[in-house]
């Protein structure tokens, strides 16, 4: 494809947009961000919408599925740390061309936008939950937070049981547990409401529900 491409980042948080948007960047070259609001369905034509899965309340598919739908979005790409063999083909199966692990560099992620852009499929091999690669940028890092727990107490402060987040996050409940009892160590909460009422106010709560409704 000749020129920079246009491409919409997806997630119901804003810390997480700007991360994204940060990591690209350095590849203005290449892509345009042509969309980074939280609140808004993607409503300009883009060549890829990136969906991050980021704490996302629904199963992935089901997003594919309503931003496949969207006529200004040529196609989709999901960047995520969950690469399970079953999601991956539920995201294909419902429209995505490129299903990218957050191990990328920001290089790669670049390289991996403009390809399926250009009509290729790009898609991640299965395997175990990914670690973060360098750019990768997530709400209460600077606190000394994981990846992991970061998207748990997101869960958390969405209202999610245990069980809940178990299912969403592909874990037992008690890794789901052992997780929660570790994050209240690092933000002092000693129990839901303390962690709801600390996620509330460091940029856990979502912007908007819905993935392009």
């Amino acid at each position: 494809m000749a020129g920079r491409i246009r491409v919409a980042l997806v997630n119901d948080y804003e810390l997480v947009l700007r991360g994204l948007a940060e990591m690209l960047a350095p590849f203005s070259d290449r892509i345009d961000v042509v969309q980074l609001d939280a609140r808004h369905v993607v409503d300009v034509p883009v060549d890829v919408a990136l969906y991050d899965t980021f704490a996302q309340p629904r199963p992935d598919d089901e997003d594919v599925s309503r931003l496949s739908a969207n006529p200004q979005i040529r196609t989709v790409a999901v960047f995520t740390w969950k690469m399970d063999r079953d999601l991956i083909e539920a995201a294909v199966r419902r429209g995505a061309t490129g299903y990218f692990p957050k191990s990328m560099t920001g290089e790669e992620l670049a390289a991996a936008l403009v390809s399926v852009a250009d009509g290729d499929r790009v898609i991640g091999a299965p395997r175990r939950r990914v670690p973060s690669g360098p750019g990768v940028d997530w709400p209460g890092r600077s606190h000394g937070i994981s990846d992991r727990q970061s998207e748990i107490l997101a869960l958390i402060t969405q209202g999610k049981s245990n069980l809940e987040i178990a299912e969403l996050t592909h874990l037992s409940p008690n890794t789901v547990k052992t997780h929660i009892r570790t994050l209240y160590s690092k933000i002092g909460a000693t129990n839901r409401v303390d962690a709801v009422l600390w996620g509330t106010g460091n940029g856990f709560r979502p912007d908007h529900r819905g993935i392009d409704r």
